[in-house]
């Protein structure tokens, strides 16, 4: 068992209708570390990728490129572009492939970590996305089930934000704010956990 096109694109729906049920939390807490539009730039986002997860398509590369394109044509914000090279990559790693098995979803986040890393300028502990997306291909890293994929995925995510809220963020727009945002968690690693609670069927706060 793995992830499929058909999982991918159910779980890019529900990462769309919960960007919209967050859309106003995540605004009010990027507008105390920045330009608050974090909740409206990531609807949009999710918006255009369920628009553009095509039910035809078999090749799960193939509907990674497809978010990867449409991520890049959506946003212009670091955070979105953060989620164009993450399904760039995915897309690269999983091409010509109808199934990413559960167990290999760790180290292909790992990967996607890796580019992030890059392509940001981010270092592990800055408090940003980048630090939860750590924890998390950490801890699922080998799992085959994925139930205790999921269970490990929230308990690191919610771990990693309680350990973070209390430092200074260290990158983008938060740096300058750094003193001020400390005991405030980062946009981005909210933002994440909001999309990860969105994944389970039920209520897992």
């Amino acid at each position: 068992m793995g992830l499929t096109a058909h999982t991918l694109r159910h779980a890019v729906a529900q990462a769309a209708e919960s960007a919209r049920r967050a859309e106003d939390e995540l605004n009010a807490a990027d507008g105390k570390v920045g330009d608050g539009d974090t909740g409206v730039m990531l609807r949009r986002l999710f918006e255009k990728l369920s628009a553009a997860a095509s039910p035809d398509q078999e090749d799960i590369g193939a509907v990674f490129q497809s978010l990867g394109a449409a991520s890049a044509s959506a946003t212009g914000s670091s955070l979105g572009t953060l989620v164009t090279v993450s399904m760039l990559t995915l897309a690269k790693e999983t091409r010509g492939r109808s199934e990413l098995p559960w167990g290999e979803f760790g180290s292909a986040l790992q990967k996607v970590r890796d580019v992030m890393m890059a392509r940001g300028g981010a270092t592990l502990g800055d408090k940003t996305v980048v630090d939860v997306l750590d924890a998390v291909a950490t801890a699922i890293d080998g799992l085959a089930d994925p139930r205790e994929i999921y269970a490990r995925a929230w308990l690191v995510t919610v771990n990693t934000l309680d350990a973070f809220r209390d430092k200074p963020n260290r990158l983008g727009r938060a740096r300058m704010f750094a003193e001020k945002s400390i005991g405030l968690d980062d946009p981005g690693m909210l933002a994440f956990s909001r999309l990860l609670e969105g994944l389970e069927p039920q209520n897992v706060r």
